[in-house]
């Protein structure tokens, strides 16, 4: 009897083992070929299955990325900011359906009256997206987010609410002064007091440009033409406010992933109701996108990008055998996307396409 237990252990073992040399083929190649420098993270409801980091976090230093180094996750922000404003939904103290300028009875522009929560949610406000036409600009002076919605996004709307999806950081930004405006308390506080502190996230937070943050990393755009590294451009993150400006670890997004999906900050019929597709808005959810399957990805799953300049991260996941991908990085070298799905291939116990893409 001893005897079968060893040889089922050794088994196990083997076959873990064989799927961590799979993973780990799978991040070397995008190292060693895509100039990938980051975490990756892949989980089965909740559980890790591979965690990694490899790369520079600083080159002026040489500092090595590990697998809790802090990134800058960007529009993965608008999750945290969706589900905050969902569980004021779940208490009754928000309608989707209302027009927002009943919980932001200041704001100066056309929309107030015309523009749902649910508009906010899906980027279908029909508000002009300014900010992008701006590029960077917006984001190169620091400004109060009474100032920031003020300037550029409180213009006359382009065209009927509700009609198109418009991809714009602004309905975010709203969504986090009306979080402030129901709650009394900043975006922060209610941050830390529904999500971070309940799942014990204890390597996330909003940050700020002057903010010293043990951990983390520096990012570093590639130029196209040389294909060298050069420092970001410098901005204020915290011109992103709700729509982008959080830091994390790719451990304590799972921590968040998982607490969703299993339904610890949402009921299931409210958490339903955030991944749910919007079919005539191109299949935006509120702070995700849903697909029914796309490339590689052959079942339905949900995803939230994020990026700006050389910080770039990717999550997904699946919602019909619970794979979490989540893959942050400093660059803006690497296809994330690509990398995620040839971690998904391994995750599923199939072989990776890699040798594909090397020809």
């Amino acid at each position: 009897m001893r005897k079968i237990l060893s040889i089922i252990t050794l088994l196990v073992f083997q076959f873990g083992f064989t799927q961590t040399e799979k993973y780990t083929e799978v991040v070397n190649y995008y190292h060693s070929q895509k100039n990938f420098n980051g975490t990756v993270l892949v989980a089965t409801n909740g559980k890790i299955d591979f965690l990694t980091g490899t790369g520079i976090a600083n080159r002026q230093h040489n500092n090595t990325i590990k697998a809790d180094s802090k990134f800058k996750i960007l529009s993965i922000t608008k999750t945290f900011t969706a589900v905050l404003i969902l569980q004021l939904y779940q208490e009754g103290k928000l309608d989707l359906k209302a027009t927002f300028g009943t919980y932001f009875p200041k704001y100066k522009g056309e929309a107030k009256d015309k523009v749902t929560i649910e508009n906010l949610l899906t980027y279908s406000s029909a508000i002009p997206n300014l900010a992008e036409k701006l590029q960077l600009k917006t984001y190169q002076l620091p400004l109060s987010i009474d100032d920031y919605i003020d300037t550029y996004c409180s213009n006359k709307l382009d065209t009927i609410p509700g009609k198109k999806s418009a991809y714009n950081n602004g309905d975010y930004m709203i969504l986090h002064k009306i979080i402030e405006n129901i709650t009394g308390k900043s975006f922060e506080k209610n941050l830390e007091e529904k999500i971070l502190k309940p799942l014990q996230m204890q390597n996330t937070n909003m940050l700020k440009s002057t903010d010293i943050i043990p951990g983390l990393v520096d990012s570093y755009t590639m130029d196209e033409k040389t294909n060298e590294f050069k420092n970001d451009e410098p901005y204020y993150i915290e011109n992103f406010f709700g729509s982008g400006s959080m830091y994390s670890t790719v451990e304590d997004l799972l921590k968040f992933d998982t607490a969703i999906f299993n339904y610890k900050l949402l009921s299931k019929k409210t958490t339903e109701l955030m991944i749910a597709p919007n079919r005539s808005l191109d299949n935006v959810a509120f702070g995700f996108w849903f697909a029914d399957g796309y490339g590689i990805f052959n079942t339905k799953f949900v995803y939230r990008p994020g990026g700006i300049l050389g910080s770039n991260t990717n999550w997904i996941r699946t919602l019909e055998n619970d794979k979490s991908i989540i893959v942050f990085s400093n660059t803006s070298a690497t296809n994330l996307y690509e990398m995620s799905e040839q971690l998904y291939l391994i995750s599923k116990g199939e072989k990776s396409t890699i040798s594909d893409l090397k020809k």
